[in-house]
Order: C-alpha cells, then structure tokens, then sequence
C-alpha cells in the first residue's frame, strides 16, 4: 500500500485557481500511476485526473477535461492537479491515489490507497 499526502485545498472564488500536490510519503508502488478523485457528501467518489508512472499519456474525467491538468515530478514523488476556471460545483474533498490499478479513456480505478483528502471550496 503507499501511503500519501494531499495539500493546496482551500477557498477560492468562481473562475480562479488552485494547485493540488499529493505526495508519495511511504509505501511501495505496483501499479498504473497516480489519479485524483473527489467526493461531496452523499455522492460517489468521483474521477477526476489520474497520469501514468511512464507519463505517457493523461486521463480526465468529462467534468474537468480542458479546466484542470495532472502532471507528474517524480524526482519529488509529487503529482499535482493544477485546476483552472474553477466552478462552484469543483467543491469538494479531493483525493490522492498513488497505486491507481488501471486506466482507459476517461475513467481510472483506485486501489483504495487515500490520503486524508484536501479540502477545496469554490464560492463568491
């Protein structure tokens, strides 16, 4: 299992910024790469961005495709989710899997490898 750390949530206003980190802090890694997630309460988690360890290629969910973009500083075993144009319907707790077990097209699948989640709120 690896173990991470997810900072950069806060408030922000419709339209602005924010850049997410999620660090690899302990842990083995065995699987596709790193992917980011998001729940608000009584919903399913939902995918949001997840890059491969290669790097190849990047994953997103339709909500944030052209809005948001994951990139990968292995040298720091840092991911980040650097998210633009924000909407108020972006509010929510937002995940880290670094162990992602695979992906295809729009959609990537955890393995359940979470962080405590960061905050992030979009609001005037």
């Amino acid at each position: 299992q690896v173990q991470v750390e997810e900072s950069g949530g806060g408030p922000v206003q419709p339209g602005g910024s924010l850049r997410l980190s999620c660090r690899i802090v302990g842990g083995t890694r065995s699987h596709y790469g790193v992917g980011w997630f998001r729940r608000t309460p009584g919903k399913e988690r939902e995918f949001v961005a997840g890059i491969p360890y290669s790097q190849r290629i990047t994953h997103y969910g339709d909500s944030v495709k052209g809005r948001f973009t994951i990139s990968m500083d292995k040298p720091k075993n840092t991911t980040y989710l650097e998210m633009n144009s924000l909407k108020p319907e972006d509010t929510a707790v937002y995940y880290c899997d670094a162990d992602l077990l695979w992906c295809s097209g729009n959609m990537c699948y955890a393995s359940g490898s979470w962080g405590q989640g960061t905050q992030v709120t979009v609001s005037s």
